[in-house]
């Protein structure tokens, strides 16, 4: 029997295999259900990817004592990153704690945080939104502000 015509029940009854009739579709009550279980979960996956966040994801930091390289560091987050990212680097309201394991050198490699500083970068982790370029922090600055983030992470057992 060819795979495109319609089986009849053993019944026999011819008429349960011929389609409907006009331009009138019928939905069945299990494909509405399914049709709105797509739409809920896909309002919810878009509320989570999007919606607010209202988590605190400030951190308590421990800060050690730092060398004189990292201290020339912490003036320059100081004047420059407190603002976002928070006292100690423990994140605020407006950015993301940099001591988390997110910036670990392995996952975010100096470098990583070089690019952020000089070219800014996309929101990826957090619901804060891009980082914009910080041309306020000088190229000489810039190795002993990552010294200072980088202290004060394994100080917090970030390695």
């Amino acid at each position: 029997m060819p795979s495109n015509k319609k089986r009849i029940k053993k019944s026999g009854s011819a008429s349960q295999a011929t389609p409907p009739q006009g331009s009138n579709v019928v939905i069945h009550r299990s494909t509405k259900t399914t049709m709105i279980g797509i739409v809920v979960a896909l309002g919810l996956v878009g509320w989570l990817i999007i919606g607010p966040e209202t988590e605190d994801h400030t951190v308590s930091v421990i800060v050690p004592t730092l060398s004189e390289t990292a201290s020339a560091g912490e003036k320059t987050f100081n004047r420059v990153c407190v603002d976002c990212h928070g006292e100690n680097a423990g994140g605020s309201s407006d950015g993301p704690p940099l001591i988390h394991p997110f910036y670990r050198p392995g996952h975010h490699a100096n470098g990583a945080i070089v690019n952020a500083i000089s070219k800014g970068v996309r929101q990826h982790h957090w619901k804060f939104g891009p980082m914009p370029t910080q041309p306020k922090v000088m190229q000489e600055e810039v190795r002993p502000l990552i010294a200072y983030i980088r202290e004060v992470q394994r100080a917090n057992g970030i390695n």
